[in-house]
């Protein structure tokens, strides 16, 4: 890799680094020549991914087109544990079959950004592979080198003492296992979010007790959600899903916060250096052109630009040039055809009895997607997105369920 590739990766990278450990490690890995073995561990709790997610990811990518190789560890075994990272209390235990499933649609999202169509920069592995197989001397040999002290000084356990809450042994064994991973899978770097640091490190020491050279650790940011509050997060429902359609991904981000704007362009989205600094005066001047210019981005970066263009019009006619606000409420349904009149009803409750609503029909103030509707057993089959407006002040949008 020559010096030119190298700084002009140090900058990019820069753009959604936290820390590097270390540094120069990371300098002479780039400056080895050999093909870099970088893990990707993944335990499938849940499995949906969302583009903070997929900040790692891109980085990762990048790299595949250097040439090197994804190492993609599904954590089968581990997921039958799952990593205490900020939780108050233990993880339910998740059946075998549920793991396969919910690895199966982990790697389907994970193909939106990572390249699967070549061996060579690609390996996907199980951690059920040397775990099922140790024995008990072997893996009491293992935690033999690993110290209660140190364990304990993870963040979360200490939070949890601090409460006076239980800490289970499994839970304890966590971050050994993790660790592990990276030994057997010889990583030579790992890419990950902030709160995997302790467990990375982790792999790190084992790998020099026995004789590996430490991988590099790559921490990256973390921003709110587009709530502005808290890091994305599906319980919350302030994430971007990189399984969100086109037009759901285009109408969360214009839910953002204009503070964020010019965080989430620098994080996530491939906007040169040079337009952020023009962008951030458009930011100032006209905070919502910049939102509709980041949401284009971001879909684009996922489902190219043609489709961002396409969501840009549809929300240009729709809201826009109709005046609708941004932040209108949704009600989420399944995703099957229905008559307009139950979407209706479903939106009012209680509030319109049915004699009510079929008057709306009746005095046309019922429209979907800027399209006037009379009949009210007009059958629709629903899209992420479709909005419908009832008079002149009254908007909903509707939201599919996610299947699984």
């Amino acid at each position: 890799m020559t010096e030119k590739i190298i700084t002009e990766l140090h900058a990019r990278f820069s753009r959604t680094t936290e820390e590097i450990f270390s540094l120069k490690e990371w300098d002479l890995l780039l400056r080895s020549g050999k093909q870099l073995r970088i893990k990707y561990g993944v335990d499938v709790t849940a499995p949906f991914l969302h583009i903070g997610h997929a900040v790692n990811l891109w980085m990762m990518r990048e790299l595949q087109d250097l040439g090197h190789k994804v190492v993609f560890l599904i954590g089968d075994f581990t997921t039958q544990i799952g990593d205490p990272t900020g939780k108050s209390k233990t993880r339910p235990e998740i059946p075998k079959e549920k793991i396969e499933q919910n690895a199966d649609m982990f790697i389907e999202q994970a193909k939106m950004v990572l390249r699967f169509d070549d061996h060579n920069l690609l390996e996907i592995r199980r951690n059920s592979e040397w775990y099922d197989s140790m024995g008990l001397s072997e893996f009491l040999k293992l935690i033999s080198v690993v110290t209660h002290g140190r364990l304990i000084s993870r963040d979360m356990f200490q939070k949890r003492i601090a409460g006076s809450a239980d800490i289970y042994m499994h839970e304890l064994v966590y971050p050994i296992l993790q660790g592990y991973d990276s030994l057997m899978l010889e990583a030579d770097l790992t890419i990950i979010g902030t709160d995997q640091l302790f467990n990375e490190m982790m792999g790190r020491s084992f790998q020099e007790r026995f004789g590996q050279k430490p991988q590099v650790i790559i921490t990256t940011k973390i921003t709110p959600g587009i709530d502005g509050i808290v890091k994305q997060s599906k319980s919350l429902d302030n994430y971007i899903g990189l399984g969100h359609s086109p037009r759901d991904k285009f109408g969360r981000i214009m839910r953002l916060p204009d503070a964020l704007i010019s965080t989430y362009f620098r994080v996530y989205t491939e906007v040169t250096d040079e337009k952020l600094h023009d962008i951030s005066g458009m930011i100032q001047s006209d905070p919502l052109a910049a939102k509709k210019l980041l949401a284009m981005e971001i879909v684009k970066r996922y489902h190219g630009e043609n489709i961002a263009h396409e969501e840009r019009d549809w929300f240009d006619r729709v809201f826009s040039k109709r005046q609708a606000p941004v932040d209108i409420p949704t009600i989420t349904i399944e995703a099957k055809s229905s008559s307009v009149m139950e979407f209706i009803k479903q939106f009012f409750g209680k509030k319109k009895s049915n004699a009510e609503i079929r008057r709306l029909f009746q005095q046309g103030a019922v429209t979907l997607n800027g399209r006037k509707i009379n009949n009210h057993l007009e059958q629709i089959d629903p899209v992420n997105g479709d909005t419908f407006q009832i008079g002149k002040r009254v908007w909903f949008r509707l939201l599919l369920k996610e299947k699984g």
